[in-house]
């Protein structure tokens, strides 16, 4: 009966269609995204995350990063409707030029990989429940706020999608 009940979910949710993605504003080549000074002190985000056949929710994310050696650690509350508040934490380190690796709390397996193009940060990775995670950020031009899209998919259907705006409060 369970393998039925899975297979019938399987097959009618193309049916419903997916969580369309937000737009994400265009590429530039400058100013270069530096995900260590951006998040490093207080930001704030506010957007709206869309789940399939959950509806649409407004979120707001509140961080503090600090410099732990080579290693950036953010701590961030998320709360959005009327759940309580959700705690992860973010551990990232530059690798190379443009790129970051890491780990997030709430990530399967915790690792996280980011690269950085221009004024775009784009991370990936996998969550706990199976989920593939893609987040891109768009540094505005005045380098102390970003736009963020992150889609989240489960067998390449589109279950979840958040459109966020950041900014640094210091």
């Amino acid at each position: 009966m369970r393998t039925f009940t899975l297979a019938a979910v399987l097959l009618a949710l193309p049916l419903c269609g997916c969580v369309r993605a937000p737009p994400m504003p265009p590429p530039a080549p400058a100013p270069r995204f530096d995900a260590i000074a951006f998040f490093a002190g207080h930001t704030e985000g506010t957007g709206h995350l869309e789940k399939l056949l959950s509806g649409r929710k407004t979120t707001r994310v509140q961080s503090l990063g600090r410099i732990e050696g080579q290693t950036l650690v953010v701590d961030q509350t998320l709360t959005g409707g009327s759940g309580a508040p959700t705690h992860r934490e973010w551990r990232i380190h530059q690798t190379g030029p443009g790129r970051y690796a890491g780990t997030l709390s709430n990530a399967s397996g915790g690792e996280i990989l980011g690269e950085v193009s221009g004024n775009r940060l784009h991370f990936a990775f996998r969550m706990k429940g199976g989920l593939t995670v893609e987040q891109w950020l768009t540094l505005a031009p005045d380098g102390r706020s970003a736009h963020n899209v992150m889609t989240a998919t489960v067998m390449g259907l589109r279950v979840a999608a958040l459109d966020e705006d950041i900014r640094k409060i210091d």
